[in-house]
């Protein structure tokens, strides 16, 4: 184990800024800077200087070339085999990559990005600036992605997994992408996300099936094609703050979605999905529980002038919104509707926010359904 030459760390804590609400950035203080990304001490490293990356492990180099992904895949190559502890890469500039290509990380793997990976061109499949599947105890520290990634981080069939500052300024593809789908018989288990700020993607700004345990901080997200937080087929899952602005706008998409019995248990919803607050601002729907899913408490929501419904909930089952209260202005009305294809919604609460400029409407009848201490301004509830 080593320390980063003192010039690598130096231009780090030059370059390195932090996101604050709204999308705007702030510089760090030198110790903040240096603390925040690239610091405390690793295994193996990929650098650029004067054109040329190398990838060093101890001091044996183990590749030099023009390439950014050849080089990281070195450095990540060059840790242990048969680990079965995490051992760390540090990856000091940013570069760029093609859209085709990817960078894996096996088992027992932390990484930490200090520049930005600009991704061009067009590709297909799974391919992503990191990637991981079937594998184990896999960190991602800081990355920060801008062009446009087919996916920023895809993670499949992995266990035990945290992503720490996650910045995305993209032109298309989507965002953050974790599931069990190459294996459908195993959870994907264990997530932990801090934050995750994505814009300009084209697909969801994060989006999670077939996951078993999950922590999210604080998902951001800006002018996404689609949603800015989508659970399906996820359980047991704790999420801090779902923040988007133009998520799915002309779609049904949402802010904050929940599909494909995202929360059944077994056979049952009791509840094992809590959210802390739902912002939504324009964009398509603001929540949106559909296909049989459930279990789920979201303390407080945010939500104003959505294009599309400001809350859909259809064919879902357990639900508390607003148990802590919040406001709803304007947009598309309140909804809580069924499909034919699935049993109607059951054991639905609505309660403790204001209402302005909106319609709750129930059509058809829920069973167990309760609407209770909504402040109306200049608005209705119909029920059915």
């Amino acid at each position: 184990m080593r320390r980063s030459p003192g010039w690598r760390i130096g231009a780090v804590v030059a370059a390195t800024t932090a996101l604050v609400a709204g999308g705007a950035v702030a510089t760090l203080t030198g110790a903040e800077a240096a603390a925040a990304c690239g610091s405390g001490s690793f295994n193996a490293e990929a650098y650029l200087s004067g054109g040329t990356w190398t990838a060093r492990n101890g001091s044996s180099v183990r590749y030099t070339g023009t390439d950014m992904v050849s080089a990281v895949q070195a450095a990540i190559n060059s840790l242990s085999a048969g680990r079965t502890s995490k051992q760390r890469v540090v990856v000091w500039q940013g570069g760029t990559m093609s859209a085709n290509a990817r960078i894996s990380l096996p088992s027992y793997t932390t990484i930490d990005v200090c520049g930005t990976i600009n991704v061009t061109g067009s590709g297909s499949g799974d391919k992503a600036p990191l990637y991981s599947r079937g594998a184990t105890d896999v960190e991602i520290q800081h990355l920060t992605v801008t062009g446009a990634p087919i996916y920023g981080i895809f993670l499949r069939n992995v266990t035990n997994v945290v992503l720490g500052t996650i910045d995305m300024r993209l032109s298309g593809g989507l965002g953050v992408r974790i599931d069990n789908r190459g294996d459908t018989s195993q959870w994907t288990r264990n997530v932990r996300v801090d934050t995750v700020y994505v814009s300009g993607a084209s697909s969801h700004a994060m989006e999670t099936y077939g996951v078993d345990g999950l922590t999210v901080g604080t998902v951001t997200a800006r002018n996404v094609g689609e949603s800015g937080l989508l659970l399906n087929q996820t359980i047991n899952a704790t999420v801090g703050t779902v923040d988007a602005e133009n998520a799915g706008a002309g779609t049904g998409y949402a802010a904050f979605r929940m599909a494909n019995r995202n929360g059944r248990i077994g056979s049952s919803y009791n509840t094992n999905i809590r959210v802390g607050t739902v912002r939504a601002r324009g964009g398509g729907r603001g929540i949106f529980c559909v296909s049989e899913s459930g279990g789920a408490v979201i303390d407080r929501v945010d939500i104003a002038n959505t294009g599309n419904n400001a809350i859909l909930v259809e064919n879902c089952y357990n639900v508390g919104i607003a148990t802590n209260g919040g406001t709803i202005s304007g947009g598309g009305e309140v909804r809580l509707a069924a499909r034919t294809e699935f049993p109607g919604n059951s054991n639905i609460t609505l309660q403790n926010f204001t209402l302005t400029n909106n319609t709750i409407r129930e059509s058809p009848c829920g069973t167990g359904t309760v609407i209770r201490n909504i402040t109306l301004v200049n608005s209705t509830i119909n029920r059915c």
